[in-house]
């Protein structure tokens, strides 16, 4: 399914149970970013009051993550249990939710991941010898490589300002 279409011609006034799943490319994400690795499940619960229709239940979708401090690539799988959805209708027939949905689980998603946060959580460490600028020299580790200094400047140090 490509899309969560609600018809409001026929939806019981109590509501009803909505559930399936929506293709990965509702995310329309860029080669960059997280990229989802199943379908979007969803488990809803419909209802219409007056000018606007509820959605309640539950969404979820595995995303391949790259970890911010390792570079290495894990899976987490983002997880609404208690989804609360609200969308205004007019006059309209049907609804199309799916973007709702995609909105809904993409807030979700963190800023920067880091792989202690997996479905399998990994160890999350950097490897030592990226850490020589953050140690003491007594660990025995080389210091980091430092530029050198930049002499072009120092002319400017004869000039005196004059302040008159």
């Amino acid at each position: 399914m490509k899309k969560l279409i609600i018809d409001l011609g026929n939806l019981p006034e109590e509501g009803k149970q909505a559930q399936g799943e929506l293709d990965a490319a509702v995310f329309d994400l860029g080669p960059e970013e997280p990229r989802p690795t199943a379908p979007l499940a969803y488990d809803l619960h419909v209802q219409r009051f007056e000018s606007e229709v509820l959605l309640q239940g539950s969404l979820s979708c595995p995303f391949e993550f790259e970890c911010v401090r390792t570079l290495h690539p894990f899976v987490k799988t983002i997880a609404l249990p208690a989804a609360a959805i609200a969308i205004e209708v007019g006059n309209f027939g049907e609804i199309d939710a799916t973007e709702a949905l995609r909105e809904e689980l993409l807030l979700e998603v963190p800023n920067h991941p880091t792989c202690e946060i997996a479905d399998t959580p990994q160890n999350c460490e950097l490897d030592p010898r990226y850490l020589a600028v953050d140690k003491p020299h007594s660990d025995e580790v080389d210091p980091a490589p430092r530029e050198e200094q930049d002499n072009r400047w120092s002319a400017l140090d004869s000039f005196q300002t004059d302040e008159s």
